[in-house]
């Protein structure tokens, strides 16, 4: 398996400005949303089509039709000039075909692998015209139909001669409650004019730094809504705007080494946006990190205490833990399974629990990316409690049942195009052993003392990471931090080094965990798995780590430009004074 791809922090929201202006469709009378009517364009295919398809050999048992609208606006900048300024609107169709039975279909691995589907779906028109929409869900329908039937017959065959795990014995897909639900239809007006100047403004704000090579800035916003109709009975309409800023600067240090210090907003309340002022506290706050990191040293591998601050402990469980959490790693006999055995066992200190709340829109004031309303299986979201008190006691689960967890609550999730897997959503770090930052950093302190070393590593600031979950592959995670100071025990100022990759093992870190602090932080992102990219959200207060292991961070070879940027050179135009 490939590694999964980084998450991208966020910062605190401040401010607001009035930029983006959502507008919603119009309310029928009695105020209930109104239902789209392609819907019953796609309810009459539905019912033509398992009609016939269920009859076949082998039978279709489930059809599902969901059909995604996306409304999107990008502005970028770079170093004080617009890059680009676009808006769009698309539609994509995803046809689900199931053949068999919910005990064994067309989706069941063989020898851990895969068998091919119909493809990632198809483009839809924009049009409200359902009999071109039943065209487009016609064609969609029968190519599923063809791949799944073709998978099942090679299913069955290769069955015969396989040896089946346990958890390859149960069942391949979930008998679910159906759901309903029709929510209002969501877009947005945007006079990108504004936001074109606000990038260039603050990227040319980072052009007066000399340590800043590159900087780009990019203003986001989109608005998708979802249709989804199944032969169960499910029948949902819903829609969600976001709204991301992303700043991002690029230097590099005299022996070559890329550094990248990287600042998002992210925002669903129009009202919410970032003002000018946080802006530029967020853009002073990068330059000055940067300057300091392009001259700071290179920390050599350690082993020993370590701080992580909200954000960076966030990223930390969402790596070390969330990911081997996912029901469907411990159904796949290709994957480490490293918690498969383990539910009803003490994993974590007895003081941390864990909950994956894709029901949460806040934690205090900001925003959570992991919210959302229904999967993209139709299964409600649901507050899941993965570890209470120290103990295991439930996976992230799709609609790919494991024994003894025969349900999904909520966490089949992709990317379009791409096949839900169990994926995290807001996973929220709970503690009942709590301390101020400053008593965390003091038995930091303490730490180093007692175990000898000269230091210990505050870890402030975190791009993301990955981790590796396959059986073939070292069960092992990489950490990214971009901010890190030395913290010394015999009281000399903390002193910010580069170069730290944290590394380890998920039994042995987790494990590790001596105490935390008592406020939270949030860490908003997007993650990268088998399918796809999705936004989420990871909360935590700061961790205190007995012991954490650090490597070297990859370098380049080429060093930092010959001359210095055109603005801060002294060398007059005629040659150099």
């Amino acid at each position: 398996m490939r590694p999964h791809q980084r998450i991208f922090a966020a910062t605190t929201l401040l401010g607001a400005t009035l930029l983006v202006l959502p507008l919603r469709s119009a309310d029928p009378p009695d105020g209930a949303p109104k239902a789209s009517p392609l819907f019953d364009a796609m309810k009459t295919e539905l019912d033509r089509s398992l009609k016939t398809l269920g009859e076949q050999d082998p039978a279709a048992y489930y059809i599902g039709y969901t059909l995604t609208d996306s409304q999107r606006a990008t502005v970028s900048g770079s170093n004080g000039a617009l890059l680009s300024s676009d808006e769009a609107r698309n539609r994509w169709l995803e046809v689900t075909v199931r053949t068999g039975s919910y005990e064994l279909d067309d989706t069941h691995k063989v020898d851990g692998r895969t068998p091919p589907n119909g493809g990632p779906g198809t483009n839809a028109p924009l049009d409200d015209d359902p009999e071109v929409l039943r065209r487009a869900i016609w064609l969609e329908t029968d190519k599923q139909y063809r791949a799944a039937a073709e998978a099942l017959i090679k299913i069955k065959t290769g069955k015969e001669v396989k040896v089946q795990t346990e958890e390859g014995r149960a069942p391949d897909f979930s008998r679910e409650k159906p759901q309903t639900y029709t929510g209002p239809w969501v877009s947005f007006t945007l006079d990108r004019k504004p936001w074109e100047q606000k990038v260039r403004d603050y990227t040319r704000y980072f052009r007066q730094s000399t340590a800043v090579i590159n900087s780009i800035v990019t203003f986001t916003a989109q608005a998708e809504n979802i249709m989804q109709l199944n032969t169960e009975g499910t029948h949902l309409q819903f829609g969600q705007i976001r709204y991301r800023l992303e700043l991002f600067i690029q230097g590099k240090a005299s022996d070559g080494m890329d550094i990248d210090r990287i600042y998002n907003f992210d925002w669903v309340n129009p009202s919410e946006a970032p003002t000018d002022k946080a802006v530029y506290a967020a853009a002073a706050q990068l330059r000055k990190e940067m300057e300091g990191l392009v001259a700071s040293p290179l920390n050599d591998p350690t082993v020993g205490p370590a701080l992580l601050t909200g954000r960076a402990a966030a990223v930390f469980f969402h790596e070390v833990f969330g990911h081997r959490a996912e029901g469907h790693r411990q159904k796949d006999v290709n994957e480490g399974q490293t918690f498969a055995k383990k539910v009803g066992e003490t994993i974590l200190p007895e003081f941390l629990s864990l909950v994956d709340d894709t029901t949460m829109k806040k934690l205090g004031n900001q925003d959570l990316l992991g919210y959302y309303q229904f999967d993209d299986e139709g299964v409600a979201a649901q507050r899941v409690v993965l570890v209470d008190h120290g103990v295991l006691k439930n996976f992230e689960m799709s609609r790919s049942p494991l024994e003894g967890f025969p349900h999904s609550n909520g966490h089949g999730r992709r990317q379009i195009g791409a096949t839900p897997v169990s994926r995290q959503g807001n996973l929220i770090v709970q503690s009942s052993k709590t301390v101020t930052n400053a008593q965390l950093r003091a038995k930091l302190i303490e730490l180093v003392k007692q175990q000898g070393k000269p230091y210990g590593l505050l870890i402030d600031d975190i791009a993301g990471g990955f981790t590796f979950t396959g059986r073939g592959q070292p069960q092992a995670f990489q950490v990214q931090p971009l901010v890190v100071y030395k913290v010394f025990a015999d009281g000399r100022p903390d002193e910010l080094v580069r170069g730290v990759d944290i590394v380890g093992t998920p039994l042995a870190a987790l494990t590790k965990i001596v105490a935390t602090g008592d406020t939270p932080e949030v860490f908003n992102g997007y993650c990268g798995a088998e399918s796809g990219s999705v936004p989420v959200s990871a909360a935590s207060p700061a961790i205190l780590t007995s012991e954490l292991e650090v490597q070297k961070k990859e370098t380049s070879t080429d060093r930092p430009p010959i001359l210095p940027p055109p603005a801060h050179d002294d060398a007059k135009s005629g040659g150099l004074q």
